[in-house]
C-alpha cells in the first residue's frame, strides 16, 4: 500500500521549515529551527533528524513517509547538492541528499528553494492554471523559479534562474554575498532593504522614526513599521527598493514572456508599500509590446507553506 505521507522542508537562509504533507497537498504539521545555529553541517542536520522526527511521532507517522522534498538555496536537482550558496554558514558544496537520506533512511530530493516556492504557487497559490510565470523570492536573499510552457527551468547543469544575482548597477554597486558587486539581492532582499535604510540615515538629514534606533540593527520591519507609521524617510526605501526591482522585472519579461510574476516572503508583507513602486517603475520601463500584459501578484500561500508544498512534491516522485 502506498504511503500516505512526505515530508516537505524549506531550507532558507534564515530559518528552516518542515512539515508532513498528505496526497491532498494539506500540511497536516509543521514546525521550524534556525538554519545558521551550527557551524557544522553535520550537527545541523542532527537537528533536523530530531525536529522532523519528533514531528513524525507526534502525528501518528512512523513508517508513513514516501520521501523527502527539500527547497534549499543553490539547490541542485540534477546532483541534490548545494553548490555555492552565499547565505549559508557551511563551505560548498553540501552534499544534501545524500546526508538527508542516510540519516533519516529515507530517500530526498533536493531542488532550488525558489524553484520549491514556484512549484507550490503553481499548484496551489496565485499560479494555478499558469504555465508561464516567474516566482520571485524576497527573503534573506532574493530568489526566483521560472516556469515555461509548464515546466521549471533549470538549465544545463541545475541551476537555471538566479534572477537574485543579475547585476542592476554596474557603477559603483554593493557587495552581494555571492562576491560580485550590484546584484538585485543587494538592494531588493530583507536585508538590502536594512542597508538602504543604513545608507539613507547616514547621508540624508531627514527626521525619521528609524534615527530612535539602533542603526547597525535595523531591520526590513523595522522600516515597514516606520512606514506604516507614516515616517516619510521610511517610505521612500520602499519606494527605492520596489523601483529597482520594478526595473528588473521589465528586463526579465524581455526573456520569457510570462503571464505573471508572483512576489513572495517576507517583504511581500509590505503589501502597497512596495507593490505600488513595483508597478510604476515596471511600466514605465517595460518594452511596449508587453505593457498591460503582465500581471505581478502577491502569493496567496502562506508564507512558509508555499516552499513546504513545493519542495514536498519532490517526495511523491520517489518510487520504492
Amino acid at each position: 500500500m502506498a504511503k500516505p505521507y512526505v515530508i516537505g522542508i524549506d531550507m532558507g537562509g534564515t530559518n528552516t521549515a518542515f512539515g508532513i504533507v498528505d496526497a491532498r497537498g494539506n500540511v497536516v504539521a509543521s514546525d521550524s529551527i534556525k538554519t545558521g545555529k551550527h557551524s557544522n553541517f553535520d550537527d545541523y542536520v542532527d537537528e533536523l533528524h530530531e525536529a522532523v522526527t519528533r514531528l513524525i511521532n507526534n502525528n501518528d507517522a512512523e513508517g508513513k513517509i514516501n520521501g523527502i522534498g527539500i527547497g534549499a538555496p543553490n539547490g541542485n536537482y540534477y546532483t541534490g547538492m548545494i553548490e555555492g550558496a552565499p547565505n549559508l554558514p557551511w563551505p560548498s558544496p553540501i552534499p544534501l541528499a545524500k546526508k538527508i537520506t542516510e540519516k533519516f533512511g529515507i530517500t530526498c530530493l533536493v531542488t532550488n528553494d525558489a524553484n520549491a516556492a514556484g512549484v507550490g504557487e503553481m499548484t496551489y497559490g496565485a499560479a494555478r492554471g499558469m504555465k508561464d510565470f516567474i516566482m520571485i523570492t524576497l527573503g534573506t536573499g532574493v530568489g526566483s523559479g521560472i516556469v515555461v510552457n509548464g515546466q521549471m527551468v533549470y538549465g544545463y547543469d541545475g541551476f537555471a534562474g538566479e534572477l537574485g544575482h543579475v547585476i542592476m548597477r554596474r557603477s559603483n554597486g554593493r557587495m552581494c554575498g555571492c562576491g560580485r558587486t550590484g546584484c538585485l539581492e543587494a538592494y531588493c532582499s530583507a536585508t538590502g532593504v536594512a542597508r538602504t535604510a543604513r545608507e539613507f540615515l547616514e547621508i540624508r538629514k531627514d527626521d525619521s522614526k528609524l534615527r530612535e534606533l539602533d542603526i547597525a540593527s535595523i531591520t526590513s520591519k523595522d522600516v515597514y513599521d516606520a512606514a506604516v507609521a507614516g515616517d516619510h524617510l521610511a517610505k521612500e526605501i520602499f519606494e527605492y527598493t520596489g523601483n529597482i526591482l520594478g526595473e528588473a522585472l521589465a528586463d526579465f519579461t524581455a526573456f520569457s514572456a510570462p503571464e505573471a510574476f508572483v512576489i513572495f516572503g517576507g517583504l511581500a508583507k509590505s503589501g502597497d508599500l512596495i507593490m505600488n513602486p513595483i508597478k510604476e517603475a515596471f511600466d514605465k520601463n517595460v518594452l511596449p509590446l508587453w505593457r498591460g500584459k503582465v500581471k505581478i501578484l502577491f502569493s496567496e500561500m502562506k508564507e512558509a507553506d508555499a516552499a513546504i508544498l513545493g519542495a514536498s512534491a519532490l517526495g511523491w516522485e520517489i518510487k520504492e
